[in-house]
């Protein structure tokens, strides 16, 4: 017995029946999203299949507190749930977008967060002076 023998194998175990097989987008999202919410309810799922042109859209919508668990360090968590959607995909011989959104509130709450960024005037200190200009040099060439 070796136990480090490799064994052939061919180079593609998908089957003609795998491919043909329609996979439940909505309920593979939620089977990987949900953990990483607080509330289950919050998510919204919307799945979209073009079969003339093998494409599939898939919009997910969720609170803006749960943001930060769902993306994961770095984006070390949504590229992951990518992988996995995209590998689904392509065993039923589609291509996958997926698109994520806010929430209504988290959308309000944004906006409104840019605009109070945008319209709050810039603070000066008191007894610092102003930087005053660097003086431009004339080249001898003119």
């Amino acid at each position: 017995m070796f136990l480090n023998k490799s064994v052939p194998q061919s180079p593609s175990n998908v089957t003609s029946n795998q491919k043909n097989q329609n996979i439940d987008y909505a309920k593979l999202v939620r089977f990987l999203i949900e953990p990483f919410l607080e509330s289950a309810d919050s998510l919204s799922v919307d799945c979209e299949v073009s079969h003339n042109t093998a494409r599939v859209w898939i919009r997910i919508a969720f609170e803006g507190e749960d943001k930060g668990r769902v993306f994961g360090r770095g984006g070390r968590n949504i590229q992951a749930i990518r992988t996995v959607i995209a590998a689904a995909a392509s065993l039923a011989g589609h291509s996958v977008y997926l698109d994520i959104y806010g929430s209504a509130a988290f959308n309000a709450l944004s906006s409104a967060e840019e605009a109070e960024v945008t319209t709050k005037p810039k603070e000066r200190r008191e007894g610092v002076p102003k930087p005053l200009p660097k003086p431009r040099s004339r080249s001898s060439s003119e």
